[in-house]
Parts: structure tokens; C-alpha cells; sequence
């Protein structure tokens, strides 16, 4: 029941300001056959929506400029770091349909990061500091006040040396000593004020096991890594523009530009990082969420990480159009949701094959229709594309279809099933409601209609074609449906922008489990598939359990229900 669709453009009209860049640097001379780029993530969470647009960006490049493109680790820190994480990142930029040309990490180069920090302690621009991580804090001061220096700032060559070794070779306990550059504690930018190159962590490297007790800071790994690696343009998100002048001054250390012009020194270029209404992309807040049971795991479909989307049925295609539509730029804002899952609707539109389920079953009672009699009418797979075919759908007497297509009394606005209305069933007949039976406590539990037999969907005559009635509604047959388990998500924070103080605007009602009623042809879902509920939205096989029953999770509403929930 698979149909694969790979409608995927790019929104573009001009180049984005990196290519402009880019575009120069190979104007003025620079080799194209030189030009290379990284996507460097650091295992310790799943990856999120933000990092689709990296990765778009950075693997769309190599396949601009036909280059070779390194997924490298940032494995620079043991406490938070695993293998289960890095298994995930390469599982979901597959799934973004990107392929690396090079694997590594940070950890292979440990051995020549030591080297150069060594050097930079012989030239007396590093030098090991035993304060504490507050007191350099304090010290630090902030961009207005200069700084203080530390006391062993002064210390010599040779005493660093030592300590650095000693660093290494495990003499000291954690938070005791860092290695620190000497650069300057005057610099308005704080980046600048004598970083932190090396702590002591005493954790279990999912590398290198416990080879190495001291690990290197983001800063100083980074740009080396790019320089080992021959990075051409080391592109990073806009919270690293006052980084990059650090970044720079670290490859001056280092850089060896021979006359030759073989060594690549690389450029790293700032970008605005994505950010998306009513969400949190941050790890440390994601990881809050499950130890809190608020959500289940990294790939709960309620949260935007790329395993969570794909759960929830988001397809490759329409995230990768977003992220075409909102282009790449050095201005920060906030994206509407409604805008990604306008994309998401419009790609599932195309590729969903229909079908009919009832999520909140009343039964209709068609009177005047024979008991015993089963009738096969016909409905379309998908309209917007014939090669999805026709299915034949099982029509009888007792029916369900949704307790919200019907009031006893009507209302202005309502347009669905009333006493004494007409309304189409989908792919059927036109029928009309003449009575109700309660129960004991007066709720509604049976609607007794009456159907037009000269009415059926697809049949021709002059009649019924100037015959027309206002709204048409999904039903299913209920000696032939079956249950389904659906999963419901609604907006996981109830307010717009809940970054700061997050917990305090978790919807308790981000997730309703709810049992419907399908027509028998979804028997033959299979996990991975895509379906559009007639009339409610699109739904994802997420997975079969015990006795083949199905799990069912929401992707979206058929129409933008944003607008709707914020009134």
C-alpha cells in the first residue's frame, strides 16, 4: 500500500549570503577542488528541527561544489556522551536522505590537541591555573570592567609544563586545575579572557575508555579540528559569531602557511540557528522533560527532535522544504509552527492514501435500508493522483460516524447532520435524520435516518446533479470496521514561547490515547505508511503490537488548527 513520492524543490531565487561568500573566495583564487565541509554535532542528545537546517545546509553545499563532506563527533565530553546517541545522528541525517564521505571524531585527534597545548605552554601563551571554575568566573569580571589576572598566571614555562603533565597523568582529582590560554583579561570580548583549553574529567570515554583524564574545551577543539580535518568553510550558528575571534586566534597558534599555499586555513561563517514556536530544542531541557515523565523519551513524537517528527510521520521531503522556504540568514526570529506544518500537509496531501475512521463513534441507523444487504461502493485511494487507484468500501444498515457531525437541534453555522437535514455520507448516499434514541441519562445513542437510493456517489442523472446538500461525512460500517489505537498530540506547551520557565507551561493534555473505528481496507497498514483520516488529518503507522492491533499517531489536522487554538 506504498506509494513513494520525492517532491522536493528548493524555494530559491538568488544565492544565501554564504554562497555569495563562498562564490568570492573561488573568484579571488581560492582552489574549488579545496573547498570542504564538516557537520560536527556532539553525541550527548538526539538530534532537533534546528539541526536540519545545518545539516541542509552543510550537506547541500558538498553537492554544490562536489566536496567531500565530514560527519566528525564532538566527543569532548564523557559525562553526557554516548554511542546510542551517535548512532541516532547518523539514523536521522540518513533519514534526511544526506550521506558523510569521512566519519570521525574529536577523540581521534586527543593526542595532537595535547601536543599543540604543550607548544602553546613552551611559547608562554598557556599556563595551568589550580582556581576554581567560580573564582575565574569572578575574575572574568564583564565586558566593561578589565578583568583580573589569575596569581598563577605568571607561573614559568617550565613549572606548567609540569603540572600539565602531572594534568594528564591523573595527580589530580577533579576541579582542582585547568589549563588556560594567556591571551588578554582586558578584552571586551569575554571569549578572549583567558578560556579554559583543558579540565580534568575522571569519566569513562565511550572512545578512548580511560586513556585520557583531561579533555579539551569546545574552543579549543574545534577550530584545530577544522585545520586538522583541511575545512575550507567551517560554518556554525550565530551564538558562535563572538567565538570566532578565539576560533582565529587559536589557528594563528598553529597555522603553517607555506608558499605553496597547500595548507588550508579554515573560515568559519555564522548563520542564524532556527527557532520555532511553541517548542524547545534544548538538550538539557529535553532531558529535564523525560526524567520528569513528562514525555516518554528523545523520540517522543511531542517534541521537535528529527526521531520525534519522523514518529510522528513528518517525511524527509517536508522538512527539507521548510527549510528551503525559510532560506539562510544572519537574522534571528521566531518561525511559526503553522509554517512547518503547512509543509508536512502539503507533502502528505500528495502521498497519504485516504481512508475513513471514526475517532468518537455514534451509530446511525439507516431505516429504510435492508439488514441483511452489503453493499460495495467505491472511493478514491488519493485525488490528487490517479495511480493510487480506487478501493471498494463496505456500506450496510448500522453505521458509525462522529458524535460532532451531529446535533439534535440546529445551530446557525452547522452544517452538518441535523433532525430533519440532509447531509451526503462519503462515497455514498444522501441521507436524512428524523429521530433519536437516549439512554437513561439523555444522552444521544442511536440517529435514525432515512437514504435516498437514487442518490449514490458517481451515478449520473439530471435530477440528483441539481439536487445539493451543504456537507458530506465520513462514516464506517460496524460489522466491518475494526479498532485501531490512535495516539492525539496537541501543542506540548501552551504558551508561544515557553524557553524561559518551560515547566510552567506544560499542557497536561499534550497527549490523548483514544481507540476509533476504521474501514477494513487500513487492515493492511504497514509500519512507515502514511494515511490522511478523511475530514480529521493525517495519520503515521508508528507500530503493530499483539494480534496485529495498530498504532496510529497524528502527523496533523487537514486544516491549521493554530489559529483556532490561540483564540
Amino acid at each position: 500500500m506504498k506509494f513513494v513520492s520525492n517532491s522536493l524543490f528548493k524555494i530559491k531565487t538568488h544565492l544565501h549570503f554564504i554562497e555569495k561568500i563562498i562564490e568570492e573566495d573561488i573568484k579571488n583564487g581560492f582552489p574549488i577542488k579545496k573547498i570542504k565541509f564538516r557537520f560536527p554535532p556532539e553525541p550527548n542528545g538526539f538530534l532537533h528541527i534546528g539541526h536540519i537546517k545545518a545539516i541542509c545546509l552543510n550537506f547541500e553545499l558538498s553537492q554544490k561544489y562536489k566536496s567531500p563532506i565530514n560527519l566528525r563527533f564532538d566527543d569532548t565530553n564523557p559525562i553526557v556522551e554516548n554511542k546510542n546517541f551517535i548512532n541516532s545522528i547518523k539514523k536521522d541525517i540518513l533519514f534526511l536522505g544526506f550521506h558523510w564521505d569521512h566519519e570521525s571524531y574529536a577523540s581521534d585527534y586527543f593526542p595532537k590537541l595535547y601536543k599543540w597545548a604543550i607548544k602553546l605552554i613552551k611559547e608562554n601563551k598557556a599556563y595551568v591555573d589550580d582556581q576554581s571554575q567560580n573564582i575565574i568566573q569572578v575574575q572574568r569580571k564583564n565586558p566593561f570592567e578589565i578583568g583580573i589576572n589569575s596569581n598563577y598566571r605568571s607561573r614559568s614555562i617550565e613549572e606548567n609544563l609540569y603540572l600539565f603533565e602531572k594534568m594528564k597523568n591523573g595527580f589530580f582529582g577533579e576541579g582542582t586545575c585547568v589549563l588556560r590560554a594567556k591571551i588578554n583579561m582586558s578584552s571586551s570580548n569575554m571569549n578572549m579572557r583567558d578560556p579554559i583549553m583543558y579540565r580534568i574529567l575522571r569519566k569513562k570515554h565511550h572512545r578512548t575508555r580511560y586513556q585520557w583524564c583531561i579533555y579539551p574545551t569546545y574552543d579549543w577543539t574545534h577550530g584545530l579540528c577544522d585545520y586538522i580535518e583541511q575545512i575550507s568553510h567551517s560554518l556554525c550558528s550565530l551564538e558562535f559569531e563572538n567565538r570566532r575571534p578565539l576560533y582565529n586566534w587559536y589557528l594563528d597558534q598553529i597555522y603553517i602557511d607555506d608558499n605553496n599555499k597547500e595548507t588550508i586555513r579554515p573560515k568559519q561563517i555564522e548563520f542564524s540557528r532556527l527557532n520555532l514556536s511553541h517548542t524547545i530544542t534544548s538538550k538539557r531541557k529535553i532531558q529535564y522533560l523525560i526524567e520528569k515523565k513528562v514525555i516518554q523519551s528523545w523520540d517522543d513524537p511531542r517534541i521537535l527532535t528529527i526521531s520525534g517528527l519522523r514518529r510522528k510521520g513528518y517525511t524527509s521531503v517536508a522538512l527539507k522544504n521548510f527549510i528551503h522556504q525559510i532560506g539562510i540568514t544572519k537574522r534571528n526570529n521566531i518561525i511559526d509552527i503553522s509554517s512547518l506544518e503547512f509543509w508536512v500537509r502539503k507533502h502528505l496531501n500528495e502521498i497519504a492514501f485516504r481512508t475513513m475512521v471514526v475517532l468518537h463513534p455514534i451509530q446511525l441507523i439507516i431505516d429504510n435500508y435492508a439488514s441483511d444487504t452489503t453493499e460495495w461502493v467505491e472511493g478514491e485511494n488519493n485525488p490528487e493522483n490517479s495511480n493510487f487507484g480506487n478501493r471498494k468500501i463496505p456500506f450496510s444498515k448500522f453505521l458509525y460516524i462522529e458524535k460532532d457531525d451531529f446535533l439534535e437541534k440546529e445551530k446557525e453555522n452547522f452544517f452538518r447532520l441535523c433532525i430533519g437535514k440532509e447531509v451526503r455520507l462519503k462515497n455514498a448516499y444522501i441521507i436524512k435524520a428524523n429521530s433519536v434514541i437516549k439512554n437513561h441519562e439523555g444522552e444521544i445513542k442511536e440517529i435514525h435516518c432515512t437514504y435516498d437510493p437514487k442518490s449514490k456517489s458517481g451515478k449520473k442523472n439530471k435530477i440528483e446533479e441539481k439536487r445539493r446538500v451543504k456537507s458530506t461525512l465520513h462514516w464506517v460500517s460496524i460489522k466491518h470496521s475494526f479498532p485501531i489505537k490512535i495516539n492525539l498530540y496537541n501543542p506540548l506547551f501552551l504558551k508561544k514561547n515557553p524557553d524561559i520557565d518551560f515547566y510552567k507551561h506544560i499542557n497536561p493534555k499534550s497527549k490523548d490515547k483514544i481507540i476509533g473505528y476504521a474501514e477494513p481496507s487500513l487492515k493492511k497498514a504497514k509500519k512507515g505508511e502514511h494515511f490522511q483520516f478523511q475530514r480529521i488529518g493525517y495519520f503515521y503507522v508508528d507500530s503493530k503490537i499483539k494480534n496485529d492491533q495498530i498504532i496510529f499517531n497524528k502527523t496533523v489536522s487537514i486544516k491549521n488548527q493554530w489559529k483556532k487554538n490561540e483564540k
